[in-house]
């Protein structure tokens, strides 16, 4: 089953960088509830693709919630086929297949102290993070932003004019490889040393969010004021509308029960479910494990998030209060999150005979 995905027209393509493109979409009034988003979430796009009809990926919104805008941000990468299709062919006036906003790299509290890490293109929910936390918020905001050179630095003007609109409450440190090399462990815990109270997010290539993560661990920075982006390109089509690519997962998705039959937990009875979404509670007590939760919540009328359904996007994660769920396949949940009782239900199998969870965190 696809979850519901809009055709949203391209208002404009902004050339951020010779490499990064920014898409702004137009999002009709009726479906501004549909999409409204908090800082740091994602949108999920079609691109097209004359060899399998569609290719999805993910992409963070750059903009901030309050702006009434919509806008991603692009990077395109050597072999990659959507961000390069997008970097050369998209223009205003186009039409994309686009899924309402997912994610959770997103702050509990926009009025907390923020410490900002970016990589990149990892710039791109970070700038809405702390657009948001200054135009709408009251504490201070410190962003880390490593690039290879100056030319590759996305939103420079705009930071620029940040720092100047918000000289005390706004700080932009520049690191480019190019002249200071990769930044070490060690030289991201002296950066980070000096904000032990704020609340880091940290999004960008995965050596430069390992290096920055194991520093915010040394520095003993809790679990909670440490959050990190995790992407994987998607394999599989969350639209749910090109014959041959559902026939394929179809194939893929038989294989992959008949290897997983052996690994299924233990529990497959009845399970007492209970489910805290968007402000409504949902109870049930004829879950059998014979499904994965999120397509048992499906066939329950329950409009469960979810983008790739493989494990590989945090869309679909819920946190567990009561109970516990196996997951079959896992990319992006690390060990802490797991720990926090963070899991993907479009995976999720049940281990107890109750189950309390809650999408609201």
């Amino acid at each position: 089953m696809a979850t519901e995905s809009f055709v949203l027209n391209v208002a404009e393509v902004i050339e951020e960088t010779a490499d990064a493109r920014s898409v702004v979409f137009e999002v009709p009034s009726e479906l501004q509830e549909k999409f409204a988003y908090t800082p740091g979430q994602f949108l999920t796009v079609a691109v097209p693709s004359e060899r399998t009809g569609l290719v999805a990926r993910c992409y963070s919104l750059s903009s901030s919630p309050h702006s009434g805008r919509h806008q991603i941000t692009v990077k395109r990468t050597v072999d990659g086929y959507a961000s390069n299709w997008i970097c050369e062919q998209l223009k205003a006036g186009d039409t994309l297949r686009v899924l309402p906003p997912s994610g959770i790299f997103t702050p509990k509290d926009i009025d907390a102290d923020f410490l900002l890490f970016g990589g990149g293109s990892g710039i791109t929910p970070v700038i809405s993070i702390a657009r948001t936390a200054l135009e709408k918020g009251t504490g201070k905001v410190v962003l880390f932003y490593a690039n290879e050179n100056e030319s590759s630095v996305i939103f420079a003007g705009e930071l620029a004019s940040l720092v100047q609109e918000y000289p005390d409450r706004f700080t932009v440190v520049h690191w480019l490889v190019s002249l200071q090399g990769l930044p070490s462990e060690t030289q991201l815990a002296h950066f980070a040393s000096y904000f032990m109270s704020y609340t880091a997010f940290v999004c960008g290539p995965a050596p430069y969010m390992k290096a920055v993560t194991n520093a915010l661990k040394e520095l003993g920075f809790p679990r909670e004021r440490r959050h990190q982006e995790k992407f994987v390109s998607l394999g599989g089509n969350p639209f749910g509308d090109v014959e041959e690519v559902l026939a394929a997962q179809a194939e893929l998705k038989e294989a992959d029960d008949a290897e997983d039959a052996d690994d299924a937990p233990a529990f497959a009875g009845p399970v007492a479910l209970e489910v805290e979404l968007d402000g409504q509670s949902y109870a049930f007590d004829d879950w059998t494990g014979q499904q994965v939760l999120l397509e048992f919540l499906e066939s329950k009328g329950v409009d469960a998030p979810f983008s790739c359904r493989e494990g590989n996007c945090s869309s679909c994660a819920c946190v567990v209060l009561e109970g516990d769920l196996a997951m079959k396949h896992n990319e992006v949940l690390d060990d802490e999150d797991l720990a926090d009782g963070i899991r993907l239900t479009c995976q999720g199998l049940p281990l107890t005979e109750t189950l309390k969870i809650s999408y609201n965190g």
